[in-house]
């Protein structure tokens, strides 16, 4: 199974750009698959951005991790 998180564009510097991923997570990923964008949202998966998403979208799928995140730290107690 693969897992894509999504993550604001920051800044594009040719090939790379540096996203948030939330919470202060900043990163720089790969992003010669995608027409990035400061301020679009993208997949990142295992360092390369692989598909635009729109805003929308992206922080629905953000709102499920931290669900999903706070159900694990829920167990682990």
């Amino acid at each position: 199974m693969c897992l894509a998180i999504p993550a604001r564009v920051i800044r594009v510097n040719g090939s790379k750009a540096q996203v948030d991923f939330g919470e202060g997570v900043l990163r720089e990923v790969n992003v010669t698959l995608v027409q990035a964008e400061v301020g679009n949202y993208i997949l990142v998966h295992a360092g390369y951005a692989i598909q635009t998403v729109d805003k929308k979208e992206a922080l629905e799928t953000i709102d499920l991790w931290k669900e999903i995140l706070a159900a694990g730290e829920e167990q682990g107690s």
